[in-house]
């Protein structure tokens, strides 16, 4: 699958088919601390990515209250 990552930006090849927290676990990232796109869709991370699967991977960002 075509694997888009966000800071640093880069792109990355990865076999599948693969479940979305064992992508994320593969890439040495955090469950909690990126949100995983497929399509138009956020997808969690018990769903399956296929090989033919183009997803996106964004840094969680959150803001304070002043």
């Amino acid at each position: 699958m075509r694997v888009h990552l966000h800071n640093p930006k880069r792109d990355l090849e990865v076999a599948g088919p693969l479940r979305v927290n064992e992508l994320v676990k593969r890439l040495g990232l955090t469950r909690e601390a990126v949100l995983v796109i497929r399509g138009d869709s956020l997808v969690m991370g018990d769903t399956q990515l296929a090989d033919e699967d183009d997803v996106e991977i964004r840094p969680v960002i959150s803001g304070g209250a002043r």
